[in-house]
C-alpha cells in the first residue's frame, strides 16, 4: 500500500519530524553563546525547547588577556558541567543532531 509509511523517512514531512525520531537517543545541541550540550532527549516542543537528561553542558570562554589579537586555541577554555536533567529553551537552540557516539 502507497498510503502505510513503511521506513522513517516516509514519515518526515516537516522539520520537527526528524527531531521526533530522537526521542530518548543522545543528541548534540548547539546554543547562542558558544555553549553546546549532549544528552538523552526526553521531550520538544514545536518552539524547540527540549528536555534533556544526562545532560554535559560545554562553555567555550575566551581569556580577554590581550583584547587586540583575535581569538586562537591557545585562549580559549572549556568549562564542562554534569547536569542530570536540564529544560533548554528553543529560542536558544541553532542546532539539533544525533550525537556521535565514540
Amino acid at each position: 500500500m502507497a498510503d502505510s509509511p513503511s521506513s522513517p523517512a516516509d514519515t518526515t514531512n516537516e522539520p520537527l519530524d526528524l527531531v521526533r525520531l530522537l526521542l530518548d537517543e543522545v543528541v548534540f545541541v548547539k546554543l547562542r553563546g558558544d555553549r553546546e550540550l549532549k544528552g538523552r532527549l526526553h521531550a520538544y516542543d514545536s518552539h524547540c525547547n527540549l528536555v534533556l537528561g544526562e545532560c554535559e553542558e560545554t562553555i567555550y570562554v575566551v581569556d580577554d588577556e590581550d583584547d587586540a589579537a583575535p581569538p586562537s586555541e591557545e585562549n580559549v577554555k572549556t568549562v564542562k558541567k554534569q547536569l542530570d536533567m536540564l529544560f533548554v529553551r528553543g529560542d536558544s537552540v541553532v542546532l539539533i543532531s544525533p550525537s556521535q557516539q565514540g
